[in-house]
């Protein structure tokens, strides 16, 4: 596990930035953290460092946001209002599959609620941490995360 301490929201949108610019298509990042932790913040510094000029907003309502002018297409999901069972019936692998469409970086809010994950992804907590915020990234199957973890934030 690795641990990023963010001073603000603006470090915590840098973080974004780093992981827009560093990972490749077919990534997915499973984010966690309690309401206003930063998890759209992070998407945001995402969507800017793929070169998306698009404004990025939180999905709740409408479930996936497709943003596909960048470098690479993001696919911003938030599964907040959804059950396990209906999150099930979204099929929602066809994003880091690339089935249906061309493969991107899958950045998923409220991945807790995800019945089934994909083989590989790093899984990003947003933790309230001593006046700022605390990344805790952990790569999981072969997501490597060393081109992020070079980088000060």
């Amino acid at each position: 596990m690795t641990k990023i301490f963010l001073v603000d929201s603006d470090a915590t949108r840098s973080l974004g930035v780093t992981l827009g610019q560093s990972l490749s298509a077919g990534s997915v990042i499973l984010l966690e953290g309690e309401l206003g932790a930063g998890k759209t913040t992070l998407v945001q510094g995402i969507g800017e460092g793929l070169g998306i000029t698009a404004p990025i907003v939180s999905p709740t309502f409408t479930l996936i946001n497709e943003y596909t002018e960048g470098r690479i297409p993001l696919y911003h999901l938030d599964l907040y209002r959804l059950e396990s069972s209906e999150v099930e019936a979204l099929n929602l692998e066809s994003y880091w599959e690339g089935i249906e469409m061309p493969l991107g970086i899958v950045a998923i809010e409220w991945a807790e609620r995800l019945p089934y994950l994909p083989l590989a992804y790093l899984r990003l907590r947003l933790i309230y941490s001593n006046g700022g915020r605390q990344a805790e990234l952990i790569a999981v199957g072969e997501f490597d995360i060393s081109p992020i973890t070079g980088e000060a934030i």
